[in-house]
C-alpha cells in the first residue's frame, strides 16, 4: 500500500492540480510558510516537509482522506466515460493534434512562460483537456527560466535569472518503444545538437518539453534553450529550429504520429519544413507534395499585430542555418528561402517565419474579430491578386480556462445558483442567464472578501520589495479597501500606454483623492529584457507612486506573474485596458476580471471590440482612430478622465443604505451573463476543433502522393 508520502507525490505529477483549490489546499496546510517560500510548488513542498511535520500535520488537517479524494477525483477525471471531444473531435483520436508554442504558462512554479502568448497556450491544454480532445503540446524547457523582476529604489526593472531544478518539476523523461529516454538531434551550423524529451501531464494532455542540456552537447549549445527569448538573432533561430524541427522529430521518436499541426505564433514554424522533409526521406514524396501535404495538415494563428513582433532574420543567417532542411527536402537553398519572404525573387530579403506559417498552411487566424481584419491588412501583400477582404486570415477569438482563474468562493455562488456541475455547460448562454436572480447583496460580500484578500497581498509584496531596498514598510493598509479599486497588469510596452492616466497629474489627483469617492490604482507588468522604453515606462509609474498626493493611492506590485495577476483579476472591482487601437491583438486579461465579477474599462480594441454592448462594461472613445499618434492618445486620455469622472466612479458610489451599489452590481450580473458563455477557453478550443482541426486532418489525409 502507497505511503501518504507515495500519494502525495503522485497528485503533484499531474497539473491537474493548478486549476483544482482543493487540492492545493493540501498542501498549503501541510506548511503554509513551505508552500508560499516554495512558489506554491506542491514538488517542493514535498521535498522540504519533515517527516515528522508531514506525520504531524496529516492528523492535524486530515491530509490522508483529503489526499485519497484528490487521487480518486483525478482517476475520474482521467477515465471519463464519455467527453465532447470523444463525440466531437473523433477523427483526432487515433492522430492527435500537435500544440507548438514557445512558451506555456500553467502555473507560476513552472517558469516556462513570459506573458500573454504563454497564458494563453497553458489555458489552450487544460481547455482541451477538459473538453477531451485529443492533443499534445509541444515546447522547450527553459531551465534558466524566463527571469525574475527586481525593481531597484528609483523603479527601474532588473531582469533576474534563476535556474530551476529539473527534480522540483513535475516532470518525468519520456521513453520511447524501447523504454529509453527520448533525444533528438537537429542539425546546426557545423554541428548536431541534441536534446532530451521531458513530458508532464496537464490533465488528460501530454505536454512535450525539449531540454538542450544533453551530454553529447558543448556547453554553448547546452545553453541553447536555457532562456525564454534569450540571447541575440543567432539564438533565435536556433531556438526555432530546435522547437520546430526537433519537436516533430520528438513527436515521432515518441510513437506519436499527428494529423494536424498547431503553430501557436511563427517561433515554430520550421515544423512545416520539417513534416516535409520527413515525407521526402521516409516515403520518397515530390518536394512540392510533400509541402503541400505539411501545410494542409497545418493550423497557424497569429498573435501580433505589431510589426517588430514577428522575427526577421538576416538573409546570410537564414541560409546558413537552412541548409540541412533544404537538402532533406531536395530543393535548391534559394526555393527554400522563397517559402518565408514576402518576395520569393529578392535574394537578399529577410527570411520571416510569419511569412512561412501563413503561406503554408491550411487555415490561419488571428484572436480576436477586430485582429482578423487588422491581420489581413498587414500581410495583403502576400497575396497581391486579392483583395484585402478575400486574404485567407480568418480569427478564432481567445478565452481563457475558468477553472485556472475563478475565486473558490465565486464558484461556490455559482454552484448554489447555476448547478454544482455548472462548469459542464458552461458555454451554454442559457445558463448564464440564472445570474440575473442573484441578490446583488451575495455578489457584493464576497466581492469585498476578494478584494480585501488582494489589498493584503499588494501590500506584503510590496512591503518585501521595501525590505529588500532597505525603504520604510507601507503603514497597515495602503490603499483604502472602501475604495473603487482600478487595476491594469500586462507587458509595459509604449503602444499599450500604462501612463495614459498621467497626461494631466492635477485632473488624476482630484480623481483619485476626492474624499467621498476616492479611486485606488493598483499596476503591474514587465518589460522585455532588452525593451529600454518598457523598463522606462515602469520606472515612470513606479515614481509616481513616491508622489505625496498619490502615495496611498497609486500602488506597481513588482514580479507580475501567474499568482499576482490571479489575485488581482479576482480581487479589483474594474480592470483598465488603453492600448492603442488596433494594436492589442486580444487582451484576455479582462476576460478574467469579468469571469470574477469585475467590470471592465477598455479601448475597443482586441476581445472588447467584439464583446462590449454599451452595458456590460465601459468603453473608452467610440474607436474612431486618428492619423496622429498624439491626436489619438490626447483624445483618449480626455475619454478616460471623462469616462472615469462622469460614469464608473459615480456608478461605483452609488450605493443603497446597507452599502449595496446594486446599479454597479448589476452591471456585473449583465457582464458575465453576456460574456461568460463565449469568452472561455471550451468554447475557443471547440471553435478550433471545429472550424481548424477537422477541415486540417481531413485536407491532410486526402493528399495524394505523386509517384
Amino acid at each position: 500500500m502507497d505511503t501518504l508520502q507515495q500519494k502525495l507525490r503522485k497528485l503533484t505529477r499531474n497539473l491537474w492540480w493548478t486549476w483544482r483549490p482543493e487540492v492545493r489546499a493540501i498542501f498549503r496546510d501541510l506548511d503554509i510558510d513551505i508552500y508560499h517560500k516554495a512558489h506554491r510548488n506542491p514538488v517542493r513542498v514535498l521535498k522540504e516537509i519533515t517527516p515528522a511535520l508531514l506525520e504531524k500535520r496529516a492528523d492535524e488537517v486530515d491530509i490522508a482522506t483529503r489526499t485519497d479524494r484528490a487521487l480518486r477525483q483525478l482517476h475520474d477525471y482521467l477515465n471519463p466515460l464519455t467527453t465532447w471531444g470523444m463525440v466531437h473531435a473523433g477523427a483526432l483520436q487515433s492522430r492527435p493534434v500537435a500544440y507548438f508554442c514557445a512558451e506555456f504558462g500553467i502555473h507560476e512554479s513552472i517558469p516556462i512562460y513570459s506573458g500573454g502568448l504563454g497564458i494563453l497556450a497553458g489555458d489552450h491544454l487544460k481547455g482541451a483537456s477538459n473538453l477531451g480532445v485529443p492533443l499534445v503540446g509541444v515546447g522547450l524547457l527553459y531551465h534558466r527560466g524566463y527571469t525574475t523582476q527586481m525593481l531597484d529604489a528609483t523603479y527601474w526593472q532588473h531582469d533576474v535569472s534563476e535556474p530551476v531544478e529539473l527534480s522540483d518539476l513535475p516532470m518525468e523523461p519520456a521513453l520511447g518503444p524501447d523504454g529509453r529516454q527520448v533525444r533528438v538531434g537537429v542539425e546546426l551550423p557545423g554541428r548536431t545538437v541534441w536534446a532530451k524529451v521531458l513530458e508532464c501531464h496537464v490533465g488528460r494532455i501530454r505536454l512535450i518539453l525539449l531540454d538542450s542540456r544533453d551530454d553529447a552537447n558543448s556547453d554553448e549549445d547546452k545553453a541553447l534553450a536555457a532562456n525564454l527569448y534569450g540571447g541575440d538573432t543567432r539564438m533565435r533561430i536556433q531556438q526555432e529550429l530546435l522547437l520546430g524541427v526537433g519537436g516533430l522529430r520528438a513527436l515521432r521518436a515518441l510513437g506519436i504520429t499527428p494529423s494536424v499541426v498547431h503553430l501557436n505564433e511563427g517561433h515554430s514554424a520550421f515544423a512545416i519544413l520539417e513534416w516535409a522533409r520527413h515525407r521526402v526521406q521516409q516515403d520518397s514524396l515530390e518536394p512540392w507534395a510533400a509541402l503541400a501535404e505539411a501545410a494542409s495538415a497545418t493550423v497557424f494563428t497569429t498573435h501580433t499585430p505589431v510589426e517588430a513582433g514577428h522575427d526577421k532574420f538576416p538573409a546570410n543567417l537564414a541560409e546558413e542555418h537552412l541548409v540541412p532542411l533544404a537538402d532533406g527536402l531536395r530543393l535548391p537553398l534559394h526555393d527554400v528561402m522563397g517559402l518565408g519572404r514576402t518576395n520569393p525573387g529578392d535574394l537578399g530579403s529577410p527570411f520571416l517565419p510569419t511569412v512561412l506559417a501563413l503561406k503554408n498552411c491550411r487555415r490561419a487566424n488571428g484572436v480576436s474579430a477586430l485582429h482578423g481584419v487588422v491581420a489581413r491588412s498587414m500581410w495583403h501583400h502576400l497575396w497581391p491578386n486579392r483583395s484585402v477582404h478575400e486574404v485567407p486570415i480568418g480569427h478564432v477569438t481567445n478565452g481563457v480556462h475558468v477553472p485556472s482563474w475563478l475565486s473558490s468562493e465565486l464558484n461556490t455562488l455559482l454552484q448554489t445558483h447555476l448547478g454544482v456541475n455548472w462548469m459542464d455547460g458552461i458555454v451554454r448562454p442559457d445558463l448564464w442567464t440564472k445570474i440575473a436572480a442573484i441578490d446583488p447583496a451575495e455578489i457584493w460580500e464576497i466581492k469585498k472578501v476578494l478584494k480585501g484578500r488582494m489589498l493584503k497581498l499588494v501590500r506584503d509584496r510590496q512591503n518585501q520589495m521595501l525590505a529588500r531596498l532597505g525603504l520604510p514598510q507601507l503603514e497597515p493598509q495602503p490603499l483604502d479597501p472602501e475604495a473603487l479599486t482600478i487595476g491594469f497588469a500586462r507587458r509595459f510596452v509604449p503602444y499599450k500606454r500604462p501612463d495614459l492616466l498621467f497626461t494631466d497629474l492635477d485632473r488624476l489627483d482630484a480623481l483619485v483623492n476626492n474624499p467621498e469617492r476616492p479611486v485606488n490604482l493598483i499596476f503591474a507588468g514587465r518589460a522585455h529584457p532588452a525593451d529600454g522604453p518598457g523598463k522606462a515606462l515602469i520606472q515612470k509609474v513606479g515614481q509616481l507612486t513616491a508622489d505625496p498626493r498619490f502615495r496611498n493611492r497609486i500602488i506597481f506590485v513588482e514580479n507580475y506573474n501567474i499568482h499576482i495577476g490571479r489575485n488581482l483579476y479576482q480581487g479589483v472591482d474594474a480592470w483598465l485596458n488603453n492600448p492603442r487601437r488596433p494594436l492589442e491583438a486580444c487582451g484576455t486579461s479582462g476576460m478574467k476580471v469579468v469571469m470574477n465579477g469585475g467590470l471592465h474599462i477598455s479601448v475597443l480594441d482586441g476581445w472588447w471590440a467584439e464583446a462590449f454592448d454599451g452595458e456590460n462594461g465601459f468603453a473608452i472613445g467610440n474607436g474612431e482612430i486618428h492619423v496622429s499618434n498624439e491626436v489619438q492618445d490626447k483624445r483618449d486620455a480626455e475619454a478616460l478622465y471623462r469616462l472615469l469622472e462622469e460614469q464608473v466612479v459615480p456608478l461605483y458610489y452609488r450605493q443603497d443604505a446597507n452599502g449595496v451599489p446594486r446599479q454597479w452590481v448589476h452591471a456585473i450580473q449583465r457582464s458575465m451573463r453576456t460574456l461568460a458563455w463565449r469568452f472561455n477557453a471550451d468554447r475557443m478550443v471547440m471553435d478550433y476543433v471545429r472550424h481548424c482541426y477537422l477541415p486540417a486532418a481531413v485536407a491532410a489525409s486526402c493528399q495524394m502522393p505523386t509517384p
